[in-house]
């Protein structure tokens, strides 16, 4: 069976192991069931905007034309630098859209993904924030009122942990088990100014501490982890067929190596599931 369309991240459940279907257009392809087997992708060469549809020659920030990238809030630098936030200023490129994605409660949580990291998400989908990243454990750590203020707390704690997840050592498996409640309770004394100061910028309700929160933990459909991590590239390898060994976050792990779904939004492929 051959199944065409273009690409965007792959949806996700938090089943025990994560369940995976990958978007071709309207069409939801289930992966999970075709471990251990050999799939072909074929990128066409064609690449349309995740947002106009418009056929283009290149994409920018996940997916989009070049026009889009430049109006669209979703692509602007705030949305990986949430601290510089100018909603408050009237400046937001879409302010119906940032009041719906911006200005609500945010989670700021620890995670164990090639280590331990500091993360932020919306708080109605902090469970797709983890696994997208390839987390095995997350820790609900604050929640907060908006965007702005979980980006000025994340600053903060990253000068204590780090913020970036290095993929390449996440998608190796090796994971050592990291006590987040340990880390959780050390980092909290450590920061008091910090929280203060955001408090009397924003307000005492700004940020409240999460004390009860649950470790949350999650296992990946991974029959064999690579021990060398190779990128595979549809721009420079349009025709791919390896067998499938594993999915983690946003990776298909190929025996040929691994390739980021969500990097190539808006390719055009044909997935060939006949050689399964």
């Amino acid at each position: 069976m051959i199944l065409d369309g273009t690409l965007s991240k792959m949806v996700v459940s938090a089943t025990q192991p994560i369940s995976y279907q990958l978007p071709l257009s309207s069409n939801l392809v289930p992966l999970n069931p075709y471990l251990g087997q050999t799939l072909r992708l074929q990128f066409s060469g064609e690449i349309y905007c995740m947002n106009c549809t418009i056929r283009i020659k290149k994409s920018y920030q996940g997916g989009y034309c070049f026009p889009c990238m430049r109006r669209l809030a979703r692509t602007d630098l705030c949305i990986v630098k949430p601290e510089r936030c100018h909603f408050h200023l009237g400046s937001c490129r879409e302010p119906e859209w940032g009041q719906s994605y911006c200005m609500i409660p945010h989670c700021v949580y620890l995670a164990n993904s090639s280590g331990i990291k500091v993360g932020i998400t919306r708080k109605n989908q902090v469970a797709t924030r983890w696994i997208d990243q390839g987390a095995i454990a997350a820790l609900p750590f604050f929640e907060v009122t908006t965007r702005r203020v979980s980006g000025l707390l994340e600053v903060a704690i990253a000068q204590h942990v780090n913020d970036k997840t290095n993929w390449r050592k996440m998608l190796m498996g090796n994971n050592e088990p990291i006590h987040l409640i340990e880390y959780k309770t050390e980092l909290v004394a450590k920061l008091h100014d910090d929280i203060a100061a955001i408090r009397e910028q924003f307000g005492e309700e700004c940020i409240k501490e999460l004390p009860n929160a649950d470790i949350v933990e999650f296992s990946y459909p991974v029959l064999q982890y690579p021990q060398k991590v190779t990128s595979l590239s549809l721009d420079k390898q349009p025709d791919i067929k390896s067998k499938l060994l594993g999915i983690k976050g946003q990776y298909l792990i190929f025996e040929a190596g691994v390739i980021n779904i969500r990097k190539y939004s808006g390719y055009k492929i044909s997935l060939d599931v006949s050689q399964a």
